[in-house]
């Protein structure tokens, strides 16, 4: 499957950005995750959802990022709150699976990032 996201941009300390990531078929088979990558790191999971929309996250972004999946559009959405210069960097989207028994997210499928940057 093919995945464009969007939504990146300069935002200050404390603020928000929504980002989307819209498929070329349906994801409703698919369980969805975002990664980001941050300048001169190793790209990290940020969180994923179930097909069925039950999300989980990584400690750094739970409270703050809230991941939600529209099946009917294709579409899996990103929403950050209260972002922190620790959260720069590309992000990215990908459709995959729970890997039995840890139920681990694997990615199958990449989308092209796009930049957050947090700055004041």
């Amino acid at each position: 499957v093919q995945l464009q996201a969007s939504g990146g941009g300069t935002v200050q300390p404390g603020g928000s950005l929504r980002l989307s990531c819209v498929a070329s078929e349906s994801i409703a088979g698919y369980a969805m995750a975002w990664y980001r990558q941050g300048p001169g790191k190793q790209r990290e999971l940020v969180g994923s959802v179930t097909g069925g929309g039950l999300p989980k996250y990584v400690d750094s972004v739970r409270g703050r990022f809230t991941i939600s999946r529209d099946n009917d559009r294709n579409a899996v959405f990103l929403q950050m709150h209260r972002l922190t210069d620790e959260d720069t960097g590309v992000y990215y989207c990908s459709a995959g699976r729970y890997v039995s028994p840890t139920l681990t997210y694997q990615p199958t499928d990449w989308g092209h990032g796009t930049q957050v940057t947090v700055s004041s």
